[in-house]
């Protein structure tokens, strides 16, 4: 499935580089045009974070589900969530756990 206007509401960046130098993303989702009713510097901030614990894998999914649901352009929901939010996900804020498999241990 391709998103054609993807660009007009979605930005990936990197949040930070851990200890172990993996890349930790920091995603935003809104709508970036001029075609929200509500300028961009007047909505709320919505910030989400996953993966906080490696072995906490449904968390996944969940974010999975959350930024499918936000960029789907055929859904006046996640259009009016785009319109009037400025959504700031951090889908694996522990990135290096979950690479190395830890699960509660140090």
């Amino acid at each position: 499935e391709t998103h054609p206007h993807l660009s007009d509401y979605f930005i990936n960046q990197v949040f930070c580089k851990t200890l172990d130098n993996n890349v930790c993303n920091l995603l935003t989702i809104t709508t970036l045009t001029n075609d929200s009713p509500v300028p961009i510097h007047e909505r709320k901030l919505f910030v989400c974070s996953g993966r906080v614990h490696p072995g906490e894998t449904v968390a996944s999914w969940m974010v999975k589900g959350l930024i499918d649901f936000l960029i789907d352009n055929n859904n006046e929901t996640s259009k009016y969530l785009r319109d009037n939010f400025v959504w700031k996900i951090v889908p694996m804020l522990n990135p290096d756990g979950v690479v190395n498999g830890n699960h509660r241990c140090s």
